[in-house]
């Protein structure tokens, strides 16, 4: 039979201690409501229940509670029981002030993120009821390390439909992100020995660094028009590329360098990691195939649900060959970033047809915002070219030599959060600098696009 105090009232900690049991509870509750424990406007248990749980007399809860209410420190009403009374709290003197965030800025142009207004509530939480109606009781277990069976099949499935790949459930890996899955791989190429990773001359920093803390080296391969030249140096074990839509510049890597690169990796025995990045925002005609679909044995295929439904879900993806998805299963281990729930929905979300849907009708908004941003750039600022505008969610803006960080101090007065192209640039790339601004046009919300970029347009030369 179970204790009455494990079925009464609310869960409340308190150390009654002093010469007596009133005087005590009294001023280990006056304690926690002073110094911000209990906060203003919280629900006391009943004077039974603290009882109950504390194993004292009920007369003795409830004249503590009527000490407090004379004092100010507690209200109490019929009907609403005993709550912490609404009064400044002040906290105690040696506790030590809290640093104050970063101001936000006004409009945020900085790239890699999807307009959060837009995220399909509705339609996600019709999808979390029906998967979790469906789902069986084991579901809510440990279960796999690689991720639920049901998304993992439907990623298979989506992903040969929509992106080319080939992809076989029992080689897919559900992660918490790109960085994450770029981790387990840095851990598992260092572990075969691999010390040298080629990456693009601009590209993010945060997937350099990760790289490093693994113990690989990053070699920066050059770019032009083209896209990514593959000539990679003698060494080097692997190759990280944004093949679809080269962040940020914006190209997508010539079919002749496509089948370079697999013929390099298949020749020397090395991994293509191919980041999908902004594979399935193409404006200009059908999406670009995945590389992985050339050669499934050399191709590691990254991605994400970020930047088409939001980041925060931490939900994406990783097609492996087969002799990596063992080592990678292993590393990992038990440990699992996106939950359960999330990876049943996504995977509803893909099969009922309503992802394709979404994408679709975001497509459409962003190319709105595309071609509103390259209109408002020639009719302010003609001296500057728009460019890598075929796909994404950002844009290159071209500037005249030398200008790039005026336009960056600039965008800070008029309250723009924006990136110079240098930001990502390896700290070893050979050509020239180029001077320009990577705008994105995921982040604004419909509202607030014009208004950015008007602010935009008074900082360009």
């Amino acid at each position: 039979m179970a204790k009455p105090w494990a079925t009464l009232g609310i869960d409340l900690h308190l150390e009654p201690a002093g010469p007596g049991l009133r005087r005590g509870l009294t001023d280990a509750l006056r304690e926690a409501v002073r110094t911000g424990r209990l906060t203003p406007g919280t629900r006391l248990p009943s004077s039974r229940a603290l009882a109950a749980d504390l194993g004292i007399a009920r007369n003795t809860v409830a004249d503590a509670y009527a000490d407090l209410v004379a004092e100010g420190w507690l209200t109490a009403r019929q009907g609403s029981g005993t709550r912490v009374a609404d009064r400044a709290v002040v906290p105690p003197a040696d506790t030590a002030p809290r640093p104050r965030p970063p101001a936000r800025p006004a409009h945020d142009l900085r790239p890699g993120s999807p307009d959060l207004a837009s995220f399909p509530r509705a339609e996600w939480l019709r999808a979390a009821r029906r998967a979790l109606t469906a789902a069986p009781n084991e579901a809510l277990g440990y279960g796999d390390p690689r991720g639920r069976p049901e998304l993992r099949g439907a990623l298979a499935d989506y992903l040969a439909r929509a992106r080319g790949v080939r992809a076989d459930p029992e080689r897919v890996l559900v992660c918490g992100g790109v960085a994450h899955g770029l981790t387990l791989l840095a851990a598992v190429l260092r572990a075969r020995g691999v010390h040298t990773v080629a990456v693009e001359s601009y590209g993010l920093h945060v997937h350099r660094d990760l790289l490093a803390a693994a113990g690989l080296r990053t070699v920066p391969l050059p770019l032009d028009a083209q896209g990514t030249d593959p000539d990679v140096p003698p060494g080097t074990g692997a190759v990280l590329l944004t093949p679809a839509h080269q962040f940020p510049l914006g190209m997508t890597l010539h079919p002749d360098r496509r089948a370079a690169v697999v013929d390099w990796a298949r020749r020397t025995g090395g991994l293509v990691l191919e980041d999908d990045y902004d594979g399935e925002f193409r404006y200009d005609r059908q999406p670009v195939g995945a590389l992985q679909g050339l050669d499934p044995d050399r191709v590691v295929h990254l991605g994400t649900a970020s930047k088409s439904l939001a980041p925060g879900l931490r939900l994406a993806w990783m097609v492996l060959p087969p002799g990596l998805a063992d080592d990678l299963t292993a590393t990992r281990g038990g440990m699992d970033t996106s939950g359960v729930l999330d990876q049943l929905t996504l995977a509803e979300f893909l099969t009922s047809g309503a992802y394709d849907r979404h994408v679709r009708s975001a497509r459409l908004r962003y190319r709105r915002r595309r071609d509103a941003l390259v209109a408002h750039v020639a009719a302010h600022a003609p001296e500057v070219r728009v460019t890598g505008i075929a796909a994404g969610l950002h844009a290159v803006l071209r500037l005249p030599p030398g200008t790039e960080q005026s336009v960056v101090r600039a965008a800070a007065w008029q309250g723009l959060g924006l990136h110079g192209l240098s930001v990502f640039r390896h700290p070893d790339a050979t050509a020239d600098p180029v001077d320009a601004v990577v705008v994105g046009y995921g982040t604004p919300p419909d509202h607030a696009w014009a208004g950015a970029l008007e602010a935009l347009c008074r900082t360009l030369p």
